[in-house]
């Protein structure tokens, strides 16, 4: 996993529909994981929640396909380190996951209902319904996955 870029983005230009919502009802984690529906906020209560920021970060990670669950695990406790690094000037910091938390190499929550990390999850992007594509324009040729903080 390497970081291409941070940028600062406007919070206004994040779209949030149900859309990304209905993306994620066909996906072998749903209802499975803690990062993903039910468990997380509904996109309405999330395009809320959104609109009451100013800023966030959108971060590209290029990523290995060939060791994607790795990689990724590398990226969500990216997100979690930039989290906390910018508490100390944002107090309502909050990262949000490229898709299903996969923190833990086998997911206790997915077998029996127990997340030991569980203040460490976060929901994913698409869970919520952000729109990804309305800040990034998507290349489907590139080994990437964006993860997003909301700071201000």
């Amino acid at each position: 996993m390497k970081v291409i870029w941070e940028k600062e983005i406007d919070a206004d230009k994040i779209k949030v529909s149900p859309r990304p919502v209905w993306k994620c009802r066909i996906c072998k984690f749903y209802n499975k994981r803690l990062s993903c529906p039910p468990y997380v906020p509904s996109w309405k209560e999330a395009k809320e929640w959104i609109s009451s920021y100013k800023k966030a970060i959108l971060i590209k990670f290029k990523i290995s396909m060939e060791n994607f669950e790795e990689e990724k695990r590398k990226a969500l406790i990216y997100l979690l380190k930039r989290e906390n690094e910018l508490f100390k000037k944002y107090p309502y910091v909050f990262a949000l996951f490229p898709g299903a938390c996969n923190l833990c190499e086998k997911c206790e929550f997915e077998e029996n209902g127990y997340c030991p990390m569980k203040e460490k999850v976060r929901p994913s992007i698409d869970a919520i319904g952000i729109e990804i594509s309305s800040i990034v324009d998507i290349k489907f040729d590139e080994s990437v996955i964006y993860g997003l903080i909301m700071v201000e």
